[in-house]
Order: C-alpha cells, then sequence, then structure tokens
C-alpha cells in the first residue's frame, strides 16, 4: 500500500529566516494556563527536584539560577514561544514562572546560564519523567488501531525508530557570526512507542550529517526483547537484521526496488499479494527474511521483515503496522514545527540540547493531555487532534476566566466541534491498511 506522504523540508536558512521574524514580530503569548501548570508540576517538577544531588555532585553553586528555576525558565520560553533570551528577562522579572517566583536577572546572566549548566541535567529529568508518563498511558481506557491493538497483544512492544536533522542556528553572536552559512543544529533520533505516542529513548548528535546508520548500536539496545519496530529504508543493515534476529527482536521495513535475493519458500500469492521467504546477504549478514510484496494502484510495494511465522505475524498486518511508522513523523512535526523546536535562541550547542529536552518533555505533557481527552470522548488516541488540543487551550484559558469551564480535559470533551478537537474525515484519506490488505488477500 502506499505509505502515507513524508513531510518535506523546505530550505533550511529561508524557512528559520522567516521562523524567526515570525517569532520576533508577533505578540508575546499569554502565561501559561494553570491546568496546564499543574501538569507540568506533576510531571517534571518532582523529578527535577530529584536531580538536584545530581547537580551539586557535578560541582555546581546552589545560586539563583539554579536547576530547578532554570527548567521552569526554559519550560516557559517554549511552551509560550517566547521570541528570545530579551522577552524572556523581562517576564521573569515581573511574573511566577511554572514553579518559579519572580527574580531580578541580567539577560547576559540568564544567556550565559543557558550556555553553562549541563544539559544532561535536563536529559536526566526527561528520562525520568518518560516512565511515568508511560504508566500514566497504561491506566487509561481508549480504544487502539486494530493494528496496533493486535501487536501489544502478541509483542512486548510495537516501536518506531526513526532520525531528524534540527535546522539552522542564527549567526547573531559567539563564534558561529563569522560562518558565511546558517550551520544546522544536529540530529536527534528517537525510538517512539506506537501505542502511547511517547518516547522510550532519544538520542543527539552534533553533526547534522550523521547518518541514520550510526544509532544502530543504541537502538538495538534500547529495544526490549520480543519487540515489534518499524524502520525506513535507511536502516537497511543486513548484519544488524542478523543481530536483532539472535536477540528476539523483530522489524519491518520497506525493501529496496533493486534487492538481491534467492527464492526460498513462497507462503502465499495471488495477483495483488505475494508472501515469499529469502535468503539475501553474504557471509555473516547472510540470514533468511520474509519478503511481503503487495500491489496498490498499479504499483508493488515491498516489505521486508525477520518474523518468518505468517501465523505470528500475517501477512496484512506486515503491511498495516509498516503504515504505523509514520506516527514518529507526527512526533517531529509537533516536536519541530508546533513547539518551536525548528528555531533556537542561542548558536551554542549546550544552550540547543536544553532546548532539545524541554522541548520534549513538553511534548510528553502534551501527549498526556491528548490522551487524557481521548479517554473522556471514548475514541482513539490517532482521532484526536494533538495540534487542536494545543491551540485550543487558549479559548480554555478564555472560557475559565468567565467562569464556564473549569477542567481542562472537560472542556474539550464538550467542545469537540468547535475546537476541532476531533480529526475530520476527508475525501482524499486512504483507505484503512489492514482491511485493504485483507481483502486482497481473501480474493
Amino acid at each position: 500500500m502506499s505509505p502515507e506522504p513524508k513531510i518535506r523540508k523546505k530550505s533550511t536558512v529561508r524557512h528559520t529566516r522567516a521562523i524567526q521574524y515570525a517569532r520576533t514580530k508577533r505578540p508575546m503569548s499569554a502565561p501559561t494556563d494553570e491546568q496546564v501548570r499543574e501538569r507540568l508540576i506533576e510531571l517534571v517538577h518532582p523529578t527535577t527536584l530529584g536531580q538536584v544531588s545530581y547537580f551539586h555532585s557535578l560541582g555546581l553553586r546552589a545560586r539563583t539560577l539554579n536547576l530547578v528555576v532554570m527548567m521552569a525558565f526554559v519550560l516557559e520560553m517554549i511552551w509560550r514561544q517566547i521570541s528570545g533570551v530579551c522577552e524572556l528577562t523581562r517576564i521573569v522579572q515581573e511574573e511566577s514562572v511554572l514553579w518559579a517566583s519572580p527574580v531580578k536577572v541580567s539577560q547576559q546572566a540568564l544567556s550565559e546560564r543557558l550556555t553553562t549548566l549541563p544539559a544532561e541535567l535536563f536529559w536526566q529529568v526527561l528520562m525520568k519523567v518518560l516512565p511515568v508518563a508511560q504508566q500514566r498511558w497504561q491506566e487509561r481506557q481508549r480504544p487502539q488501531p486494530a493494528e496496533i491493538a493486535w501487536a501489544l497483544a502478541h509483542y512486548s512492544g510495537v516501536y518506531a525508530a526513526d532520525g531528524s536533522t534540527l535546522d539552522a542556528l542564527i549567526r547573531k553572536i559567539g563564534l558561529l557570526k563569522d560562518q558565511a552559512t546558517n550551520p544546522l543544529a544536529g540530529r536527534m533520533t528517537a525510538l517512539l512507542d506506537l501505542g502511547s505516542r511517547l518516547p522510550t529513548q532519544i538520542w543527539f548528535e552534533e553533526d547534522p550529517k550523521a547518518h541514520d546508520q550510526r544509532f544502530w548500536p543504541e537502538i538495538l539496545k534500547a529495544l526490549p526483547v520480543n519487540a515489534l519496530m518499524m524502520i525506513d529504508m535507511g536502516y537497511i543493515n543486513f548484519y544488524m537484521f542478523g543481530q536483532m534476529t539472535q536477540q528476539n527482536k523483530r522489524f519491518i521495513t520497506r525493501a529496496k526496488s533493486n534487492l538481491a535475493f534467492e527464492l526460498a519458500e513462497t507462503l502465499f500469492e495471488n495477483s495483488k499479494v505475494r508472501d515469499r521467504l529469502i535468503w539475501v546477504g553474504t557471509g555473516e549478514a547472510h540470514q533468511q527474511l520474509r519478503l511481503v510484496e503487495i500491489l496498490y494502484r498499479g504499483k508493488w510495494f515491498r516489505y521486508l521483515t525477520n518474523e518468518l511465522d505468517v501465523k505470528r505475524l500475517p501477512t496484512a498486518y506486515v503491511v498495516a503496522l509498516y503504515w504505523q511508522r509514520w506516527r514518529i513523523e507526527d512526533a517531529y512535526n509537533i516536536v519541530k514545527r508546533l513547539l518551536g523546536l525548528a528555531y533556537f535562541w542561542c548558536g551554542a550547542q549546550n544552550a540547543v540540547m536544553l532546548q532539545v529536552w524541554a522541548t520534549w518533555l513538553l511534548y510528553v505533557v502534551l501527549i498526556d493531555l491528548t490522551d487524557a481527552v481521548a479517554e473522556a470522548l471514548h475514541l482513539p488516541f490517532s482521532t484526536i487532534s494533538i495540534e487542536m488540543v494545543y491551540r485550543g487551550l487558549y479559548f480554555f484559558t478564555q472560557a475559565r476566566q468567565r467562569g464556564t469551564a473549569t477542567d481542562v480535559v472537560t472542556y474539550f470533551a464538550q467542545n469537540t466541534k468547535l475546537l476541532g478537537i476531533v480529526k475530520r474525515k476527508h475525501k482524499s484519506d486512504k483507505p484503512d491498511p489492514l482491511a485493504l490488505v485483507q481483502s486482497l488477500t481473501a480474493s
């Protein structure tokens, strides 16, 4: 089946300059809503406090801009999409920011702290928050897409791994100002739980040209035993596929059009579907894989998996589950475009990493809120618009100030049509992949 269109990247420099212009010219956003503040405090603040001892073990002094205060400042800066450190400096002197009281601080001091506070501290908080958010997801009750529900019943987890290059840095200050072009900020790779839409691991590489293959050892180490992972063709590596098979870890990926293989056995074949066992690779990488091919709109689409048992992973689920790989593209779109990780306040690498980890923390909070809305509506998470939940917070804040709303989840559940919380169906929407392939195999 035709894969969902991949998000196309615009010209990096032009796109970044446009974002910078839009961010600096628009009005300052309103303070964070009280219920969003409560969720941030509930999920993030205790874990941040738990890192204070580690903060001191690094030899860092308990100064005004300590870890707890800086976490509040950076999260507020991203959530409200504050355009720069100068604007943030004015805000923190006049307003309470999350759990931090107003503080007299200079722009220079705040900028310096962004470049010197170890980004590892923010990463540690993120890694502690993720299991908490995952537990909250498990405790909720809401339908799952049929293929995801099936996979979760047969595997220890279902995941997608992919990388994304960050956009260009500004060149106004520091060592970057003498460079001829805007350097890219780096590259991140995530392992996303397709059930909860939460990342289980995120890696950052300063080199924006780092190939996806570089992250294979970390991905393989993070993937649980008996898990099923979706990856794109950039990760095709027969040696690593063999390692996955030995460790009882499964994958589904697209097969290249020029794949060289030797046919071992045909499991199923008709005019539109072929499911075969094949031999691929040479030397240590020589192994048996399964090749599934689907004819859709006059074109053959090919998928590879190391799950050889057709009873354990039926043909239709190979295709339908690979379709779910695109959910990691949605996650990157939310993080970069909606939460602003396409714009960087500072060119220093440490500040970039602080922003990366803090943005993913806010992504977790937003996913947690969206999942709560899905449970309230008794709908699959996939039918709820994450973007409209985020944008709907403005209208909830107004309703709360008027005294017509008290709970954000209830407000969204009662105003789904007005706010566009539930995604609309379009005529151009592609058919359900599971039902489509099941019909093709039955014909």
